[in-house]
C-alpha cells in the first residue's frame, strides 16, 4: 500500500452514483459501502484496544464527498492521538446515552403529574378523585409552572403559586401544596429530579405561610361554599320580588350585580340563548356574550315586562334600576348575613376548577375576565361561545340540583 492510499482524494464526486456494490477507499480511512441503492460513508478503523472498527458516518444523500472527508480526517486525530487516544464509536454512543438520559431528566411538571395521577388512578375509591386533582393543577399550577422542568422547580417557583391563594382560599392552596409535593416526590423517586422537595411544609413552607387553622382570610367578596349552593337556590326560589330574580339570574349567569341590574330586554335574544352586554356596561370595555341556559330563559320568560321600560329587572322607583342593595337585602333576608352578592363570582370559579375539568380559559371568559396576553389574545379569535354554553348548562344543572356531585359533560372518568 502506497502513501497515496493513506490520503483521501481516491473518490471523485462525479463518479459516486454509478459505483457498484462492494466497499470504494478514497483513502484516510474513508469508504463508501455501496449495496443496491444504498450508499453509506464508513469510516474503518483500529481503536486504541486493537480492535479494528467500521463507524458509519450517514449515507451519501445527507452527507457530500468533501464533508465526509472533513469528518474523516477529524475522527484519524481523534484515534492517533499519542497521549489520549479515542474510540470513535464508543464516544459516540456514549454521546447518544448521555443525551438521552438528559432528555429524560428534564421532564416537564406537567408529564411529572399526568404519570402521578395515572399511576394512582386505579388505586383510589373515588373514581372522580383524578378529575378533582386535574382540575386543581389546571386551575392554580399549570399556568405557572406546568411547562418548568420539574428538576429545575425551587422554592420561588411553588411560592409563586401558592402565594396569590393562600389568604384568599386557604383550603383550596393547601390540597395545591400537598399535591405538588406528592407529585415531585414522585418525580424524585423516578430520578426525574434531586435534591429535598420544594414544595414540603414542616422545616420548609411552614416558615413562609401560616397554618391553614390560622389564617385570616382576605375575602373582599366573602363567597357562598359551592357545596351549599343548590340549597340556597331552592330557598331563592321560594322568595317573591324583582330583587330574588335577579340574584338567581345573576347566579345562573356569574355576571357581575351592576351587569344585570342594568341589563335591557333588547340584550336578550332568547330565540339564541344569547346575552349580549354592549362595553360600555363592561369593566373591560368589550363586548361580551352571556350563554343563556334553559334555567335562565325559563327565568326570563316568567318575569313581567314593565311598559316603556327597557329594563329586564326595573326598581320600585319611578322605574329606575335597582340599587346594589337590593340584591344583598335578599340574601341577609335569607339568613345569609357574611356572603357578598360578587361572592357568587368566586363560588362558581371553586366549582369549575374543583369540580369539572373544563379549561381555564373558558371558565376565565365566562366571568368576563382578560385571559392572556396580547399574543394569545390576537390568536385566540373567538370567545369560545359553545364551550361556555356546555359549562353554563352544567353550573345550571348543578345549582338546581339536590346532589352536589352531579355529571358534568367535561368530568374525566
Amino acid at each position: 500500500m502506497t502513501k497515496r492510499d493513506h490520503l483521501p482524494g481516491k473518490l471523485k464526486p462525479i463518479s459516486l452514483k454509478g459505483l457498484p456494490n462492494g466497499w470504494h477507499a478514497d483513502g484516510g480511512n474513508l469508504y463508501l459501502f455501496v449495496r443496491g441503492n444504498s450508499r453509506n460513508w464508513i469510516f474503518r478503523y483500529v481503536a486504541p484496544d486493537g480492535t479494528r472498527r467500521n463507524m458509519s458516518l450517514g449515507p451519501l444523500r445527507g452527507l457530500t464527498l468533501a464533508r465526509a472527508r472533513d469528518v474523516a480526517r477529524e475522527l484519524v486525530i481523534k484515534v492517533k492521538d499519542p497521549v489520549n487516544p479515542i474510540d470513535p464509536m464508543r464516544e459516540a454512543q456514549s454521546k447518544r446515552q448521555e443525551e438521552k438520559a438528559t432528555e429524560e431528566f428534564k421532564r416537564t411538571f406537567k408529564q411529572c403529574a399526568d404519570a402521578f395521577i395515572e399511576s394512582k388512578r386505579h388505586g383510589w375509591k373515588n373514581a372522580k378523585h383524578a378529575s378533582q386533582w386535574e382540575a386543581t393543577l389546571n386551575t392554580y399550577v399549570y399556568p405557572k409552572i406546568g411547562s418548568m422542568a420539574v428538576n429545575e422547580i425551587d422554592t420561588p417557583h411553588i411560592v409563586s403559586v401558592l402565594e396569590p391563594i393562600w389568604h384568599v382560599k386557604s383550603e383550596t392552596a393547601s390540597r395545591v401544596r400537598s399535591r405538588m409535593e406528592n407529585i415531585i416526590s414522585w418525580a424524585t423517586v423516578s430520578k426525574f429530579r434531586e435534591g429535598e422537595n420544594p414544595a414540603r411544609w414542616r422545616g420548609h413552607l411552614d416558615h413562609i405561610f401560616p397554618p391553614v387553622r390560622k389564617v385570616t382570610a382576605v375575602k373582599h367578596h366573602p363567597a357562598l361554599p359551592y357545596h351549599r349552593l343548590p340549597e340556597f337556590i331552592t330557598i331563592l326560589r321560594k322568595r317573591a320580588g324583582m330583587g330574588a330574580r335577579a340574584l338567581e339570574f345573576t347566579i345562573l349567569t356569574a355576571a357581575r350585580s351592576g351587569e344585570v341590574r342594568g341589563a335591557t330586554w333588547d340584550e336578550i335574544n332568547l330565540n339564541q340563548g344569547t346575552w349580549t352586554i354592549p362595553g360600555s356596561r363592561m369593566k373591560t370595555g368589550k363586548e361580551h356574550r352571556v350563554p343563556l341556559t334553559d334555567a335562565a330563559i325559563e327565568l326570563l320568560q316568567a318575569l313581567p315586562r314593565v311598559a316603556k321600560n327597557p329594563l329586564v329587572f326595573p326598581g320600585s322607583k319611578n322605574g329606575a334600576p335597582m340599587s346594589d342593595m337590593s340584591l344583598t337585602a335578599v340574601l341577609r333576608r335569607i339568613g345569609e348575613q357574611e356572603i357578598t352578592v360578587h361572592g357568587f363570582r368566586s363560588t362558581f370559579r371553586d366549582w369549575s376548577a374543583e369540580q369539572t375539568t373544563y379549561p381555564r380559559e373558558a371558565c376565565e371568559l365566562c366571568l368576563a375576565h382578560t385571559v392572556g396576553d396580547a399574543v394569545e389574545r390576537a390568536y385566540r379569535r373567538g370567545d369560545l361561545f359553545d364551550l361556555r354554553k356546555q359549562l353554563m348548562a352544567d353550573w345550571a344543572s348543578f345549582c338546581s340540583s339536590s346532589n352536589r356531585d352531579i355529571n358534568c359533560t367535561h368530568r374525566k372518568n
